[in-house]
């Protein structure tokens, strides 16, 4: 499964991506494509799109089972923490854990 995040994109890439994802809301797809069309569809948006951003989310053989992609300037980034991906607000600062004791 491949879910698809963009925001202030132009209208005629959504329209593009509705060939071959569902738009579930404005701006966010889903659907079952190869890989190698996920793959394709990224390189589009990346070339294309120079003032919006995108998140991408497919599946993967990572111990999450999935893998992160993204483009632009995103509000949320994600971060490896020992092989966990996580996502970080842009604006956040990363301390370290609080001991109690």
């Amino acid at each position: 499964m491949t879910v698809l995040v963009l925001r202030t994109v132009r209208t005629s890439l959504r329209g593009e991506l509705s060939r071959w994802m569902v738009e579930f809301q404005a701006g966010v797809f889903v659907g079952n494509v190869p890989g190698r069309v996920r793959d394709r569809l990224w390189e589009k948006i990346v070339e294309k799109e120079t003032k919006g951003s995108a998140i991408l989310v497919h599946t993967a053989r990572t111990e999450q089972g999935y893998a992160v992609r993204c483009h632009g300037e995103p509000s949320r980034m994600p971060v490896d923490f020992d092989g966990v991906t996580l996502m970080r607000h842009v604006g956040a600062k990363i301390t370290a854990p609080r001991t109690w004791g």
